[in-house]
């Protein structure tokens, strides 16, 4: 089975995501919650299957909210998630979680 980790701020992407979905409806921020799993699931089946942003990084969308989860493999075909962000945030506000983890 291949391993995953999520940098710290990923981890905070996904729980301010996750509150801010839960506040507008409930169970939203669940449902949303299940489908950054989905798709880190997904990723994990074929990890080069989605779109290259750059150099090794890539993005795979989640189906249902307007989200993206940035990942690069490993040396060790481990999935690092580097981010889970909004895909109407500025393309490149990923490179930040880069610098602070």
């Amino acid at each position: 089975m291949k391993k995953y980790r999520f940098l710290t701020p990923a981890l905070l992407e996904v729980e301010e995501a996750s509150q801010f979905y839960e506040s507008n409806r409930p169970e939203l921020g669940v449902e949303f919650l299940d489908e950054v799993d989905e798709t880190v699931q997904r990723i994990l089946a074929n990890p080069r299957a989605w779109k290259v942003l750059e150099d090794e990084i890539r993005r795979c969308r989640l189906r249902r909210f307007p989200y993206g989860i940035i990942y690069t493999i490993l040396e060790d075909e481990t999935i690092l998630v580097v981010s889970v962000m909004h895909l109407h945030r500025h393309p490149s506000s990923w490179r930040k979680n880069l610098k602070s983890d």
